[in-house]
């Protein structure tokens, strides 16, 4: 009996058929070809485990419930193994039955087990197989090759699709300086980063006041990676970009810079479409923002922004936002505050000019 018991599990082979890439659903993994060359009816499990290589870790392990095999060919799917009995070792597997596989690389480990053998003649195969998305995360702006003229730009880009292949799709940002003769993708690769953020939850994010400065002169490589929790997905092309040396202004020598304080008096300025103001920058920020709060409508801010400074003196052109909103004749107040958590103001009545 135990000769016979052995040569019925020799007799019987498995061929795992999971896509080698593409988008693929979890029900997908049962897609197996079992044929048994038994003249008697023989009983097999089938156990799965599904680990990802790049992290080197199991996602899930699976076990089928019991099949009955007569002499031949069998294909099985989903519904012939079920119920499987799952145990979820990732937070990114979709534990419906029919959801979609993350994207990532897999190795998908099957082991067959027929009933009357002992456990070391259990077979097993294992099948490596990579999801990707249908389309990456594409770069938007600042577009490729750029030449900026704020020193804190904006990026932005486009999610990967379809989006639902992703539980957990978040993105990690990297921003390099370029060396000379040295091509975009390898900066990346290689050069230390100006800026690594990571886990972000939208599709864009500005240039943060407290990270190295950019300068002119130089060139700047970016690229963002979308991941599945902690799980790499699929990375963007490296776009770069400069920004543009700026000139010196040079003041009309008719132009009156107003002085700011942090104690109003009675002074009042009136201004068109320019605010020219004097600022002494004693905290040495970099930035920092403003507002304009019109005085007869409740003390409400209509208009607001950051402005760069040097150390020491600044004179400062603050545009005004003009007729959509400010008032002819109104009274308001500008004000910016530093890192000290102060305030510098001026009043000014908005006259636009004729």
């Amino acid at each position: 009996m135990l000769l016979l018991a052995l040569r019925a599990g020799a007799q019987v082979s498995m061929m795992p058929q999971v896509p080698p890439a593409g988008v693929i659903l979890k029900a997908q993994l049962w897609n197996i070809l079992l044929t048994s060359a038994s003249d008697r009816q023989v009983t097999v499990t089938i156990a799965l485990r599904l680990l990802d290589v790049r992290e080197n870790q199991p996602l899930l392990t699976g076990i089928t419930r019991r099949i009955v095999l007569s002499k031949g060919a069998k294909q099985l799917q989903a519904a012939d193994v079920m119920p499987v009995q799952y145990e979820y070792l990732s937070a990114n597997i979709d534990r419906s039955v029919n959801g979609f596989l993350p994207a990532g690389q897999y190795l998908a480990c099957y082991t067959l087990h027929v009933e009357g053998t002992k456990a070391e003649n259990n077979r097993e195969d294992c099948i490596p197989f990579t999801i990707e998305p249908v389309s990456p995360p594409l770069l938007n702006l600042p577009e490729n090759g750029a030449v900026l003229e704020s020193r804190l730009p904006q990026f932005t880009w486009l999610p990967p699709a379809p989006v639902n292949l992703f539980s957990q799709l978040n993105y990690e940002m990297l921003l390099t300086e370029v060396y000379e003769g040295q091509p975009a993708p390898e900066a990346v690769q290689q050069n230390l980063p100006l800026l690594r953020l990571t886990r972000l939850k939208e599709n864009y994010v500005n240039y943060p006041s407290f990270a190295i400065k950019l300068d002119t002169g130089k060139i700047y490589a970016w690229t963002v990676i979308a991941k599945n929790g902690g799980q790499f997905a699929a990375q963007t092309e490296v776009w770069t970009f400069s920004i543009r040396e700026a000139k010196p202004s040079v003041p009309n020598s008719n132009t009156v810079y107003t002085r700011l304080r942090r104690e109003l008096d009675g002074n009042v300025l009136y201004a068109a479409q320019t605010l020219y103001v004097d600022y002494t920058n004693e905290t040495a920020d970099s930035t920092v923002r403003f507002e304009i709060i019109a005085l007869e409508e409740g003390n409400r801010s209509v208009h607001g922004g950051t402005l760069e400074l040097k150390r020491g003196n600044n004179r400062l052109d603050v545009a005004v936002p003009g007729k959509s909103a400010l008032r002819k004749g109104s009274s308001y107040l500008f004000r910016l505050q530093n890192s000290r958590s102060e305030y510098w103001q001026l009043k000014f009545v908005y006259q636009p000019e004729k």
